[in-house]
């Protein structure tokens, strides 16, 4: 077994979430959601490059030495898979592992809003799945898309850097591409699929323009396009989608949008209080009457009340989410309040409850 293995291995055993290996530096793990150390020795510099090399293949490393970034998967059988990022900093090499499970979680043992469900039954349209690194929207995605090779005859395809959950299919065909082995681009690879008689595309990452751009029109030509964007909110997702273009395309993009964005569902975690692990906090925002009107406007308050409106329909502010994990004593209220969107609000809708709380 190589070196690296051992504490991949080791990863699964304390429950982590990432290992972080630097030169100079001990080894550090993420468990729920706190990154500890793990051992008292640093890292040299030559043993660190030794163990990163040994998981690579000559091709793979010949990449990290020529351009000092390297994004790969890679697997232990029978144990989990790992998301690799390698690179260089001021004391040498780094890396940081993300593990993801063998097994893909399904979507009803995700204690996600009853909603998300009704995602896997749309037919057309584009789905945007947002929040920082880490917040677990690929663990989301991979249980929208399993549940729908579970119960739905659609022809899938994946576009990621890299693959990470692995589909078989079932009642679906399901193909997997990676960026960079597969196809050169995440836009190259969304063109190409739209002469390859998808239903539902899967793009990893909306990274640019010209992917934001062709994911949008494929939604529009009928094609249910299911993205990721590094966004914590519904307001601050369609800003960051319209914003990405110059100036003269922004009003044709609004346009675009309000006709097809679907949903938008936006999640966060946090540590738990009540048990070990980790829960989210979801926003969620749906297509309904009045919607593309607000889109085209790009009225950020009119979406909040658009939102705040529609929770008979399962639609929910991230603020109110996290209250409710609060007032359940799921979350602190110090972790909350840090994850809120509107704090002063948040704080007042705290106290409303009796609970007090003093911001610093």
């Amino acid at each position: 077994m190589a070196g690296l293995d051992k504490l991949l291995l080791k990863m699964v055993e304390s429950g982590a979430s990432d290992l972080h290996l630097s030169s100079g530096e001990p080894v550090r793990m993420r468990i729920d959601g706190e990154l500890k150390r793990v051992a008292d020795k640093p890292l040299e510099s030559k043993r660190l490059r030794t163990l990163m090399k040994e998981i690579c293949s000559t091709s793979l490393w010949e990449q990290y030495v020529q351009n000092n970034d390297l994004d790969f998967a890679y697997g232990l059988k029978g144990v989990s898979r790992y998301r690799c990022n390698y690179f260089m900093h001021l004391y040498g090499p780094a890396a940081v592992f993300r593990r993801i499970p063998e097994k893909i979680v399904p979507l009803e043992s995700l204690g996600l809003p009853s909603v998300v469900d009704k995602l896997t039954k749309l037919k057309r349209g584009l789905v945007l799945m947002t929040g920082p690194t880490g917040s677990g929207k690929s663990t989301t995605l991979a249980a929208i898309i399993d549940r729908m090779n579970r119960t739905r005859s659609l022809h899938i395809i994946t576009i990621e850097d890299p693959i990470e959950f692995v589909h078989r299919s079932d009642k679906s065909v399901i193909v997997q591409r990676e960026v960079g082995h597969h196809a050169p681009t995440f836009s190259r690879a969304l063109f190409d699929a739209l002469s390859q008689d998808p239903d539902v595309i899967l793009v990893g990452e909306l990274r640019d323009a010209e992917t934001m751009q062709l994911a949008i029109s494929a939604a529009e030509m009928g094609i249910l396009v299911l993205g990721t964007l590094h966004t914590n909110s519904a307001s601050k997702t369609i800003d960051r989608l319209v914003d990405s273009f110059p100036a003269n395309q922004r009003e044709q993009i609004r346009g675009m949008l309000s006709e097809s964005v679907r949903a938008v569902v936006a999640q966060q975690l946090l540590k738990r209080v009540d048990t070990r692990g980790r829960i989210a906090a979801i926003e969620v925002l749906l297509d309904g009457p009045g919607l593309p009107n607000i889109i085209r406007e790009g009225n950020a308050t009119k979406l909040l009340s658009y939102i705040e409106a529609g929770k008979g329909r399962g639609m929910q502010l991230l603020d109110e989410a996290l209250l409710h994990l609060v007032f359940r004593k799921a979350v602190s209220k110090e972790d909350a309040y840090l994850k809120a969107t509107d704090k002063q609000r948040f704080v007042a809708a705290l106290q409303a409850e009796g609970i007090s709380f003093q911001a610093e």
